[in-house]
């Protein structure tokens, strides 16, 4: 099968984003969704919000210089090196992502300490060893690992912790590990249907309670405010917060590395 015959979670992400990078495929599965769950529109957005929040905060204050961002999907400004380098022009970052349609879309990102890895997250040697990767970040000083909204597309059979630990093994003392996913905790019904929407178009989703997202961080030092949902970490000074706890559903929170 074609890969634009099924829909992918990167241009499923940039349809409810109201980009434009997708195809007739993305759009009903997203559509699916939103009948599933009205609010599906909600987490993009608000995933959003929380990863520029969290690339401000440890460039200003933790002085991360260094960000390799997984499941980076369609380009949406401003991505991550436009918020790191606007605090620190020095900045490096390292994209991954598997899609064509992203991989089309690499070169936009690729411009001052910025290169693109076509991988899987799933193949950590591969996606660790690729030239991009060790030609732009260098593994010896302190990295943040964004695994933002991509783990809930990993079922429990590739098992996603042992993904998420052989990365935070590959990076020194200093480092930060910033995730967000999907929960069922506050409407499981919904998100029950909408699983079962990608499921009919051989997408996997795997909503996780926030005890199970928690344990991605086993070994590491959350910063505050820990875990939680994406809306309430950190948020930024003044503005009306909307969105109820089970539109956004879902959780983040960035750790430390030892």
């Amino acid at each position: 099968m074609s890969p634009f015959e099924r829909p992918h979670p990167a241009r499923v992400y940039d349809y409810l984003l109201g980009g434009r990078e997708h195809f007739p495929v993305d759009r009903a599965a997203a559509e699916a969704g939103l009948v599933a769950n009205p609010s599906s529109r909600v987490p993009p957005r608000e995933n959003r919000g929380f990863l520029r929040r969290v690339v401000q905060h440890l460039a200003a204050e933790h002085g991360v210089r260094q960000f390799l961002d997984i499941g980076t999907g369609i380009p949406t400004s401003p991505n991550v090196h436009e918020v790191a380098q606007e605090i620190a022009p020095d900045a490096r970052t390292v994209y991954v992502d598997n899609d064509p349609i992203v991989l089309a879309h690499a070169g936009a990102l690729m411009r001052g300490h910025t290169a693109y890895v076509d991988a899987d997250l799933r193949d950590v040697d591969r996606l660790l060893a690729a030239p991009g990767l060790r030609d732009t970040i260098d593994l010896d000083r302190p990295v943040a690992l964004m695994l933002v909204a991509i783990l809930h597309f990993v079922e429990d059979e590739d098992k996603p912790y042992d993904i998420v630990r052989r990365l935070v093994d590959a990076l020194p003392a200093g480092s930060f590990l910033a995730l967000s996913h999907l929960t069922g905790d506050f409407d499981a019904a919904a998100w029950e249907r909408v699983a079962a929407v990608y499921a009919r178009d051989g997408v996997a989703m795997r909503v996780r309670s926030r005890e199970e997202i928690a344990g991605f961080f086993d070994g590491l030092e959350l910063l505050e405010p820990g875990l939680t949902v994406v809306t309430r970490w950190r948020p930024d000074a003044g503005v009306d917060r909307r969105a109820t706890d089970a539109q956004v559903s879902v959780y983040g929170g960035v750790a430390r590395v030892r």
